[in-house]
């Protein structure tokens, strides 16, 4: 028994020293308070990460290990999880109540995750109560490594752009609306990354462009319902990623970017040079709200002019921009093979999931749910329990079917998580039927967004999946009265998220976990607890389970 261990710290140590020599490290220190701030001209509480709002761009390459020790000195709980970002084996990291305690207030909790085999744009933010209302939220981008060649020169600088709806109510006000059964209603206004300019108003330059230059920008939708509109006066952006995918590079005047989604464009500075606006608007809301920055040609003192671009009108036009979107086969993503090499419309489909949103009210109040499931939050986080053997005391497996009821009328108040085979091929349809616009996210995975159609799916309309060169992302809209479907290997084990990205609705219960477990409980597909791991709920206080020892977690 003794010989094993020694062997087992030896391949530890072997495995930690090559990891140390390809995989470099990174270390960050966030601390997470409260400040005030007046993003629509209206002082209010913001939550603010090292003294910035929104906060700091995270800045990583492929397979970097990226270590950050987040201090909470807000007065509740809190969380922050990293959207788009698969945790390879490692759900521990996701930063989701589901597989997390929250940092209890005054304390600290450090990440340690890696963006294996992952490029492209994302962001983070705080999963926890609204905490996102209030800000938390920031850039993250994953840059292919050097050796990996990538579909297009080196613009002459890299920028984010967050984009997002804003209420000028506190979070915890807006709590209240919802938990008094209430609901938000519209927007007050439109950020971008985190101030709101006028037209004709005095606003300050953004952004700077070299006349000539071809700059890089990630744009994302990290608001709560919104979806927004992206366009620059007199200029073209060429599309060139989206969460993770490199794309066919078309022209758009202006995107569409849904609730939790990102797109990576080139613009050229290749017009008159003074300022520009850019814009991002509302869609799809009775009243559109918007707001304008700045984008001014270095040198030059001209401002921009007071006529805006019109946004689109109507979802169809919506719908048909997500149709142009392509994978580009040829392109090296995080690994050296084209990612055309992956043939996943070859593949056979061994299960289908509908997920229709469903809204209700219970006890006189307004829930939303999935098949009839409205899911609620645990005590004790849904990874624990199971990791601890005592998953029957804290919930049930599977209290929805695969095949929603042809008419939901009620909504069962529960937690709501659905067993997956581990390295299945499965098929996921969105189903919506409201009149109102839906995104949902899945975490630890991409997966291929191979349609999205107005009214009822049925078997037949497989006939229309896009099985050649759909694009791989991880957050998918459905429009109203429409469905979308999207297939994927479940080949990353844990416990994962799958969630409206409509802030309300995911609050008052419009998510779900899906567990997917590894038969074997192997290494190779899951690493263990990390040692750190803060415990709440029914497994406050227990040891770790004795085969942690010869597991991940004494690689730590």
């Amino acid at each position: 028994m003794q010989g094993g261990r020694l062997l087992t710290v030896f391949v530890c140590l072997v495995s930690v020293a090559l990891v140390n020599a390809g995989d470099p490290y990174f270390y960050y220190t966030w601390n997470v308070t409260y400040g005030t701030v007046a993003p629509l001209g209206i002082p209010q509480q913001v939550i603010l990460i090292n003294g910035q709002f929104p906060g700091p761009n995270l800045n990583s390459t492929s397979n970097n290990n990226v270590v950050i020790n987040v201090f909470n000195n807000l007065d509740e709980p809190f969380l922050l999880t990293w959207s788009g970002l698969q945790h390879r084996k490692n759900s521990w990291q996701d930063g989701v109540t589901g597989t997390s305690c929250p940092i209890p207030a005054g304390t600290n909790y450090t990440y340690h995750f890696q963006p294996k085999d992952q490029i492209g744009s994302y962001f983070y933010y705080p999963s926890t109560a609204l905490h996102r209302f209030s800000g938390g939220f920031g850039g993250l981008r994953v840059n292919s490594r050097l050796l990996i060649p990538v579909p297009y020169a080196d613009p002459e600088d890299d920028h984010t752009i967050l984009i997002n709806d804003w209420y000028t109510k506190s979070h915890t006000a807006l709590k209240t609306f919802l938990d008094s059964g209430r609901t938000l209603g519209s927007p007050d206004g439109v950020l971008i990354n985190g101030k709101s300019g006028k037209v004709g108003g005095q606003n300050k330059p953004l952004f700077t462009m070299k006349p000539g230059k071809t700059y890089k920008y990630r744009i994302c939708n990290v608001g709560f319902k919104s979806t927004l509109n992206f366009r620059i006066q007199g200029h073209k952006m060429k599309l060139v990623e989206m969460e993770g995918s490199h794309v066919l590079q078309n022209d758009y005047d202006s995107l569409d970017v849904h609730v939790g989604q990102c797109f990576a464009v080139l613009v050229t500075a290749d017009q008159e040079a003074k300022s520009y606006y850019m814009v991002a608007s509302t869609r799809f809301l009775k009243k559109e709200v918007s707001t304008v920055g700045v984008m001014s040609y270095e040198g030059s003192n001209v401002q921009p002019s007071n006529v805006l671009p019109k946004a689109p009108v109507g979802w169809a036009w919506s719908l048909n921009q997500f149709r142009s979107f392509r994978w580009n086969l040829t392109a090296s993503a995080a690994r050296p093979n084209p990612q055309g090499s992956y043939h996943y419309g070859k593949i056979n489909i061994t299960r289908t999931i509908k997920l229709a949103n469903t809204k209700n009210l219970v006890d006189g109040k307004v829930r939303f749910g999935l098949n009839g499931v409205s899911h609620v939050d645990t005590e004790t986080p849904l990874k624990l329990a199971e990791y601890f053997e005592m998953s029957e005391k804290v919930f049930k497996y599977n209290v929805i079917k695969d095949e929603p009821a042809a008419k939901i009328t009620t909504l069962t108040v529960e937690p709501n998580v659905l067993n997956i085979t581990f390295r299945t091929f499965v098929e996921i349809v969105f189903e919506n039927h409201e009149k109102s616009m839906q995104s949902f996210h899945l975490d630890g995975y991409s997966f291929f967004s191979v349609a999205s159609e107005p009214g009822t799916w049925t078997p037949e309309k497989r006939n229309n999946y896009n099985l050649l060169d759909a694009v791989s992302r991880h957050t998918v809209q459905v429009f109203p009265k429409s469905w979308s479907a999207i297939l994927l290997t479940f080949d990353n084990a844990g416990m994962w998220n799958i969630r409206s990205e409509n802030w309300e609705r995911r609050y008052l219960g419009q998510q779900m976990y899906v567990s997917v477990l590894s038969p074997e409980k192997s290494l190779r597909d899951e690493y263990n607890i990390p040692l750190n791991t803060n415990l709440c709920g029914i497994v406050k206080g227990l040891p770790l389970p004795s085969n942690n020892d010869n597991k991940f977690a004494l690689c730590e």
